[in-house]
């Protein structure tokens, strides 16, 4: 071997070339959380269901309880429809379905399948794989509430937040909501046994807090004790957020408070958020109960 030869290998195995870098996990969760939206968006019936579920609600609630009907007006000196009332609601419903419900559901499905135990047998980083599930919930959980205020706004004249103020808070709310319910959904996702009870065991929950956490219902109508239930888990807190941003500030007395409690809101979904961090860091499992 000539000493130019020798000396051109020498250059190409110390150094090597940047095709042969290693990606950063950075980089690979950015590409996790393209296939994953894709992957999400795949899925029709689930698609549907979290996109259209809160849609439609809001049309029910719209229309069963409309008519010129207000929600306070003799204690207000002029309420607010339905459909303006239970927006915030709905808008924190949506934003737990395709946090908490479809990385429970979805994650219990891929570890049943085999999907997770592969993946981990990858170079792939597991930081990388939970960012992505990460960035897919909030470019999903974007788009599902753009659609439901667009709905909102053209079907059922809602009026939206026209100072920056109110975006702001909108988008603290969104984003502490959003990451509690996606931390809490990984670390829910090792309670279902099967991909067959994921569901079953998934959904039941999401629905009692839903009935408890003024989705559903005006939170003031129920019963002291289940609002004091109901002041324990995230949603609750959310779908008050909310209420905060879309709500006029008339109504903000008649929160059973007498405020929004901005400041409870923002330390209780920051708690939810460590809490799940902390039990995904215990519970979460790459392979199925019993897999060596």
């Amino acid at each position: 071997m000539s000493r130019t030869t020798a000396s051109a290998h020498e250059r190409s195995t110390a150094t090597p070339s940047p095709d042969r870098t290693k990606p950063s996990t950075l980089r690979i969760a950015v590409a996790r959380t393209i296939l994953e939206t894709r992957i999400y968006f795949r899925e029709r019936d689930s698609v549907v269901f979290s996109f259209l579920f809160p849609v439609v609600l809001l049309g029910l609630f719209a229309t069963v309880f409309g008519g010129g009907e207000t929600v306070f007006g003799e204690a207000t000196g002029g309420g607010v429809d339905f459909a303006r009332y239970f927006l915030p609601g709905m808008v924190a419903a949506g934003i737990m379905l395709v946090s908490f419900q479809t990385l429970a559901i979805g994650i219990a499905v891929e570890r049943d399948e085999g999907t997770l135990k592969r993946l981990r047998g990858t170079p792939m980083p597991p930081a990388a794989y939970f960012l992505g599930k990460v960035g897919m919930v909030l470019l999903t959980g974007l788009a599902q509430v753009a659609l439901l205020l667009a709905v909102a706004a053209v079907a059922f004249d809602v009026p939206l937040p026209g100072d920056a103020g109110s975006w702001l808070r909108f988008a603290w709310v969104y984003l502490l909501g959003t990451a509690a319910g996606t931390v809490l959904g990984l670390a829910y996702s090792s309670v279902p046994s099967s991909a067959r009870s994921a569901s079953a065991v998934v959904l039941a929950p999401v629905l009692i807090l839903q009935f408890i956490s003024g989705v559903f219902f005006v939170f003031n109508d129920l019963p002291s004790w289940l609002q004091n239930v109901a002041s324990v888990f995230p949603l609750k807190w959310l779908a008050q957020g909310m209420r905060s941003v879309f709500l006029p500030d008339r109504l903000e007395p008649m929160e059973v408070s007498g405020s929004w409690q901005l400041a409870p809101t923002a330390l209780i979904l920051s708690v939810w958020l460590v809490a799940g961090l902390l039990l995904c860091a215990r519970t979460f499992r790459w392979g199925r109960k019993g897999d060596s």
